[in-house]
């Protein structure tokens, strides 16, 4: 964990999402969250690097209880949740929904934001089920995770897509990917600019649109890469952004 806040200070990063996600990318155990919180805190504090988020994808309340109770300690503003579910089939839809209206709920009680976003493969995967979504969770305490990959994934215009749902962002799930295959493709080809994502119009929709949430970059699948071959991608995608925001004008 103290890895990922020491590059991600190198790097130029401004912040950064914290993974409560079992066997996948465990920075923070949920089991053991008191106990991990103060080391947490102190390597924020000592790499200046604020948290903005925490992933973490099961919609077992118990579990998200635990990340509820470890964001308010920490002051992570955001989980962020998978939807969970089957795609094209509305029973699974309406249970996806429920049961993040439910959590929203709790995340309210607690003083923090829960996020969804669109997921391959999942009830809600695309725009028109994004919307679904949104239209029917009425909780102040919800937000859209927006993941272009995912979108992209989907047969749609990552940018093009932002338009209908950009109201209800509270934060980005960023990478690119080449092609529209389920998965989106091997590390380093996730890095920002090497896919086929239009990462400038939809960085620069945002910005048109004064979006002041997170931007964290979500790299998967590399888990045994090597230390390097980590730092490499996400400077290579810390760049990219970077130029992204200069092209822009934004801050």
């Amino acid at each position: 964990m103290e890895m990922a806040f020491k590059y991600a200070s190198v790097l130029g990063y401004h912040g950064l999402e914290i993974s409560a996600i079992d066997t996948m990318s465990e920075h923070l155990v949920l089991d053991q969250w008191e106990t991990l919180a103060p080391k947490i805190k102190s390597l924020a504090e000592q790499y200046d690097i604020p948290i903005t988020a925490m992933e973490q994808p099961s919609q077992d309340v118990d579990t998200m209880t635990r990340a509820f109770e470890a964001a308010c300690e920490i002051g992570i503003p955001i989980i962020n949740c998978r939807p969970g579910g089957q795609a094209d089939s509305e029973e699974s839809l309406a249970e996806s929904i429920a049961s993040l209206q439910n959590l929203a709920e709790r995340a309210a009680s607690y003083g923090v934001m829960l996020c969804a976003k669109a997921h391959v493969g999942a009830a809600i995967y695309n725009t028109p089920t994004t919307l679904r979504m949104l239209g029917e969770i009425d909780c102040p305490a919800f937000g859209l995770d927006m993941a272009p990959s995912h979108i992209h994934r989907a047969g749609e215009n990552a940018t093009e897509a932002l338009d209908s749902v950009i109201s209800h962002i509270k934060h980005v799930h960023i990478r690119d990917c080449k092609g529209r295959q389920q998965g989106p493709g091997s590390p380093p080809m996730q890095a920002n600019g090497r896919g086929d994502i239009d990462l400038l119009g939809f960085i620069r929709r945002l910005h048109e649109a004064e979006y002041d949430g997170p931007v964290n970059l979500e790299i998967i699948g590399a888990k045994n890469f090597n230390l390097a071959s980590c730092v490499a991608i996400a400077g290579e995608s810390r760049g990219h952004m970077q130029a992204c925001l200069q092209a822009c004008e934004a801050d």
